[in-house]
């Protein structure tokens, strides 16, 4: 059973809950594997039914090439377009987390932009609640709205999408099963909502990732989008292939309501 991932634990009288759900929120976001139903992409890939082989996701074959995936949260919004031309410089796939409420509703051309570019769009909540704490009809509303929105931009509605703050449980699992949307967590995050310091954001980065790893930055935060090309410059150094999510767990598809997390 997955666990609900918490940031913090109310009253003094769950101390010990407390505990609990400090450790698991470290576990994804370190991407460590004490938390119970999720599915790394290699897994994912290994687990792949022959059917699901067929399907075409790109030429990147990730169970050879060196992948990553460049995951952005919380956009569109106005420095969006300033990311866009610099992925379309560097010839980066991204997928996209879209947020809904001053986001998806404000910003349509920049959604149809990624679309037009070969980026993958993805859902990130109507206004960033903790699914968790709410009830399964609270869930959808939370959901819904962004799926329109997307699909009214570019034709097509997402079939993944990441809980914020990681926090997730066996009754939201439920609803994005009824959804058809796949939960995606990440193994790699340089907080950049904490600073504006574009080094420390290349460093962190940098540092954290590793083979299959899904990274999680916020274009709309100012020191980020001046950290992507050097960013993008050392992995490709290393040896990366930048892909996106899906790409990433080719050739499986992924699943609706499973977790996956490297």
């Amino acid at each position: 059973m997955i666990r609900s991932l918490k940031r913090r634990a109310y009253g003094t009288s769950s101390r010990r809950a407390a505990t609990a759900a400090a450790a698991l929120v470290l576990a994804a976001l370190t991407g460590c594997s004490s938390l119970n139903g999720v599915v790394s992409p290699a897994a994912a890939r290994n687990e792949a039914v022959p059917a699901a082989a067929k399907r075409a996701f790109g030429l990147v074959d990730c169970k050879v090439a060196k992948c990553v995936a460049l995951t952005f949260d919380g956009g569109p919004s106005k420095p969006t377009p300033d990311l866009l031309d610099v992925l379309k410089r560097e010839k980066v796939p991204a997928t996209f987390f879209l947020q809904g409420k001053g986001h998806t509703d404000t910003y349509p051309d920049t959604v149809r932009r990624m679309a037009d570019e070969g980026h993958e769009i993805a859902n990130h909540t109507w206004s960033h609640e903790d699914l968790t704490t709410l009830t399964p009809d609270g869930i959808r509303a939370e959901i819904e709205p962004v799926q329109h929105d997307i699909e009214k931009a570019t034709g097509r509605a997402p079939t993944l999408m990441r809980p914020p703050g990681g926090a997730t449980n066996d009754d939201v699992s439920k609803v994005m099963k009824d959804l058809g949307l796949a939960q995606i967590l990440w193994s790699v995050t340089a907080k950049d909502y904490q600073t504006t310091d574009t080094e420390l954001i290349e460093k962190r980065v940098l540092d954290q990732t590793e083979r299959d790893g899904i990274i999680l930055l916020h274009e709309r935060y100012a020191g980020t989008i001046p950290a992507v090309p050097g960013i993008i410059a050392e992995l490709r150094h290393r040896g990366y292939t930048f892909v996106t999510v899906s790409e990433l767990l080719a050739p499986a598809r992924p699943e609706p309501g499973k977790v996956y997390r490297p």
